[in-house]
């Protein structure tokens, strides 16, 4: 055989080795998972990673998105913004389609930079309302602003509980530091007066002296907001103390994985929630099920914050119909999708032009080491 035509057999091979390469990632969608696995928000980050995990086992199980298999990818950031924005920057320069993570609020308002600068679209289960304040085509939450979520506890607490004064616990960061601010707004709207305002540090072991503010203060009723292990040393130290006085909070305060940790001093915690597995819903509850199977764990509100979130993104696609980043994020603004015919979504969802997501809500009471649903409340939309 002559140089020439080995070079040409060669060369063709390769060609056609190029092209299945290439076929095999059109074939694909690319989604790289940031997620905070390790570091103060290990629980949150798993959670929020195992969600992602059973939501693209099962829409590739069902033939994936227009045909296509989902590839999914994962790093710890190690509960650090600055890793977190070079893990960004790596996904960045790997060429995936969307981005889910981090969950931290701290950690997306740094690696989201990297994503809006390459128009990657970038799902987030951080609440800090500053985080779809900046402008960001390409961010969207997977769970409530905490503009949206504090109102509704703010009402509770006006209006069910009749306080008058109460005391704000609060970890002392981004995510701790917009919900202080926002409840703050919002009971005061109320007509409730905070009489204390007690920071805490993230990670923090020793509640003893924070809880003995709170019971200094006197106040009507307490309000916490801190990480969920946080939230889990507080309400054991608060029981502890002999802490009498009603004690409220938001998503973090009564979640699975507080419970868990906190035994018998959760009970009686009351909270508003935007996700729980304890919600009466039948799609939720075929969720619980299928998530305890792949993990053997209750999920908490984080990983239902993954779950939804890949299903979204889903809907996005096929109502664009084609794999297009700056097409299926202008589709996501102003998009609603209705559980009826996305069931994975769980409930009717709507996002709103900043990336911020609209549904039903519930407050919550933990009762004998599980989620008691006291009220549904509507979505915002709805309640117009």
């Amino acid at each position: 055989m002559s140089f020439n035509r080995r070079h040409l057999i060669a060369a063709a091979a390769l060609s056609a080795l190029c092209a299945s390469g290439l076929a095999q990632a059109q074939n694909t969608i690319k989604i790289a998972g940031l997620y905070e696995l390790s570091g103060a928000g290990a629980s949150a980050g798993t959670m929020f990673k195992n969600g992602v995990d059973l939501a693209v086992k099962e829409i590739n199980a069902a033939g994936g998105i227009l045909g296509k298999k989902i590839e999914h990818s994962s790093a710890d950031t190690q509960s650090n913004p600055g890793v977190a924005k070079g893990l960004a920057s790596k996904a960045v320069d790997d060429d995936v389609f969307a981005v889910f993570g981090p969950v931290f609020s701290g950690s997306i308002m740094v690696s989201m930079a990297e994503t809006q600068r390459a128009e990657v679209i970038n799902f987030t289960g951080g609440e800090a309302a500053a985080i779809t304040q900046k402008g960001n085509p390409y961010i969207f939450r997977t769970s409530f602003t905490q503009s949206t979520a504090m109102p509704k506890v703010a009402r509770y607490i006006a209006k069910n509980l009749k306080a008058k004064t109460i005391a704000v616990m609060f970890v002392n960061n981004d995510f701790g530091k917009g919900g202080r601010d926002a409840i703050t707004k919002a009971l005061e709207a109320n007509g409730v007066k905070v009489v204390a305002d007690i920071s805490t540090d993230s990670g923090q072991v020793d509640f003893s002296a924070p809880v003995l503010k709170a019971k200094q203060s006197n106040a009507d009723a307490l309000f916490v907001y801190t990480n969920e292990e946080e939230s889990a040393r507080a309400l054991r130290e608060l029981r502890k103390q002999g802490y009498d006085k009603p004690i409220v909070g938001e998503t973090t305060l009564t979640g699975q994985k507080v419970i868990e940790l906190a035994g018998n001093a959760a009970n009686g915690a009351t909270a508003h929630v935007g996700l729980t597995v304890d919600a009466p819903n039948p799609q939720m509850i075929k969720f619980k099920g299928n998530f305890f199977a792949a993990t053997n764990t209750i999920s908490d509100h984080n990983g239902i914050k993954g779950y939804t979130g890949v299903y979204i993104l889903k809907a996005a696609i096929e109502k664009v119909g084609k794999v297009d980043r700056k097409a299926v994020a202008a589709a996501l603004h102003g998009l609603s999708i209705k559980a009826a015919k996305n069931p994975g979504v769980l409930y009717d969802v709507s996002i709103d032009a900043n990336g911020d997501l609209d549904r039903e809500s519930f407050l919550v009471e933990v009762k004998d080491g599980r989620q008691v649903v006291k009220e549904i409340l509507p979505a915002l939309g709805a309640a117009k």
